[in-house]
């Protein structure tokens, strides 16, 4: 029985269309550039600056405790010498539901938010950041609950106890998909009035750039984003929002008799993690949620069925991908060309990618998804366009300096190494820890090796080491559970250097610690 639904990728791309008014006669009109926009809070030009990265935040607190909050809590000590706060995706859990905004965003960042010392009254549609926010969309903020299900039970309530869930964040309406997001942060034009909407463009879309007009994003203000992917120039540096739900589809299975027994493979692994969930569900069942020792079971019991649905999803998807996959190439040839014009651009010094699946990761239930790797894959085969144009003119550098993800739950630095493509070299952060249950790494190692299919004889080589991970660690009374952000320190100069200052809240046998971790260079 499945709890979430998860929309076709032709849905998500043509929803989030219609909710801005892709292409509208009077956007094309006014010249206005829709992916692009200028975070005007009169330092943007400043070549120094710092910003938080956050992801996987959106949860309520568990069984006593919050740590989304404490995450939160360590956002504050460093939120007046930072410009913004970038988000790496999942902002609602367990579906995007606009009902848990209240809860699972509003309350726990309401210092981030104008009139945030009375957060009850403040409407998830019409949030004001005094610190920009600047989100992409994780798959959790589009999933839904199946039709049938709410038709069957009427309510959330009584699908939990049916399934016997504990402390599940389903939610009565699901994302809508991925609505609720859309009326949360991005501007949300088709509610405007169609004869207002001049006015609307002429009032937001002020600021220019190359590309033309586009959205100015006021902090206290007006904090919208233009589009489910966009870019925006802050101090010299070029940041690309990127929405990863839309090219994650895993590669079809080979139709040879090695493609056959491998399908048969992921079946019997597919019935496997059924059977295991039941037998989860029922230690749920006899656990009690109001008993300490019991509720920290139950947490762990969650974490697992968490794991165990994640798992389910990623091999559903690769039994249903098709010969011919479905990906969204609009977007992908969109940041091919922005990054291009970006390394023509002589005022420009670095470039900063940042969004939800991580293309290399060591997270136990991650680091071998299909769907890590088919996003692996398209970014590469992005990047080796940009290199393949650019040629000379990048010289010994990579074609972007840093990647931000999330997904998965934890906090890691990975640097590839000579991949033989153009993601030769690039470092890349997972800032997945900020709220929702932590995960180990993988037992295999640090070191990340790849099959090359494409290359005679298909080649087993290392592309990517592991150099720093923070994620849940230890068992019983020494369990440890970090949640985390981290702090980025740019410096002036080209190519420009990231300082990278790790933050954490660790909850150890029910107490809770901050520390700063040793910051490292990028």
């Amino acid at each position: 029985m499945r709890l979430i639904a998860e929309p076709p990728i032709p849905v998500k791309i043509q929803k989030m269309k219609e909710r801005v008014r892709w292409k509208h006669s009077k956007i094309i009109s006014s010249g206005i550039d829709q992916t692009s926009m200028v975070i005007d809070d009169g330092k943007e030009n400043s070549p120094e600056f710092s910003f938080m990265v956050i992801g996987d935040s959106g949860t309520k607190s568990h069984y006593g405790h919050h740590p989304q909050r404490q995450v939160a809590e360590l956002m504050l000590r460093h939120k007046d010498d930072c410009r913004f706060v970038l988000h790496t995706g999942d902002v609602i859990y367990v579906v995007g539901s606009h009902e848990y905004y209240p809860a699972n965003f509003i309350e726990p960042y309401r210092e981030f938010l104008v009139g945030g010392h009375n957060p009850k009254n403040i409407r998830y549609d019409r949030m004001v950041f005094n610190l920009p926010f600047l989100p992409v969309l994780g798959n959790h903020d589009y999933y839904d609950v199946p039709l049938m299900y709410r038709l069957v039970t009427g309510s959330t309530l009584r699908l939990r106890r049916m399934l016997r869930y504990k402390d599940f964040e389903i939610g009565w309406h699901g994302s809508n998909q991925g609505d609720a997001y859309a009326r949360a942060f991005l501007d949300y034009i088709i509610a405007a009035d169609p004869e207002k909407l001049q006015s609307h463009l002429d009032s937001h879309y002020t600021a220019k750039t190359d590309t033309g007009r586009c959205l100015r994003y006021e902090p206290g203000k007006f904090t919208r984003l233009p589009n489910r992917y966009y870019t925006f120039r802050y101090g010299g540096i070029d940041f690309f929002a990127l929405d990863s739900n839309t090219f994650n589809t895993p590669s079809p299975l080979p139709t040879t008799q090695a493609g056959e027994v491998y399908r048969r493979e992921l079946q019997k692994r597919r019935q496997e993690i059924d059977s295991q969930e039941l037998q989860i569900l029922a230690m749920c069942d006899r656990l009690n949620a109001d008993n300490p020792a019991d509720a920290e079971q139950l947490d762990d019991l969650s974490a697992k069925l968490d794991q165990i649905n994640e798992v389910k999803i990623d091999i559903e998807k690769q039994l249903a991908s098709q010969s011919t996959p479905i990906i969204d190439f609009e977007q992908l040839d969109w940041l091919r060309n922005r990054l291009i014009e970006s390394w023509n651009t002589k005022e420009v010094r670095g470039r900063v990618i940042y969004f939800h699946h991580p293309p290399y990761v060591t997270e136990a239930t991650k680091w071998n998804q299909a769907q890590t790797l088919a996003v692996r894959h398209r970014l590469r085969w992005v990047l080796s366009q940009v290199a393949e144009t650019l040629g000379s003119l990048i010289k010994d550098r990579p074609v972007v300096d840093l990647i931000f993800n999330g997904h998965a739950h934890c906090l890691e630095y990975l640097r590839t190494v000579d991949t033989g493509y153009a993601d030769s070299h690039i470092n890349y952060v997972i800032s997945g820890g900020s709220g929702r249950r932590p995960r180990r790494q993988r037992p295999e190692g640090s070191e990340l090796m790849e099959t090359f299919s494409d290359i005679p004889g298909n080649p087993s080589r290392k592309v990517a080491d592991s150099l720093l991970y923070v994620g849940r660690n230890g068992h019983g009374y020494q369990k440890r559970l970090p949640y985390s952000c981290v702090r980025v320190d740019v410096l002036d100069g080209c190519p420009p250097k990231f300082i990278v200052r790790p933050l954490v809240a660790e909850r150890v046998a029910h107490e809770w610690y901050s520390r700063e971790l040793e910051p490292f260079v990028i």
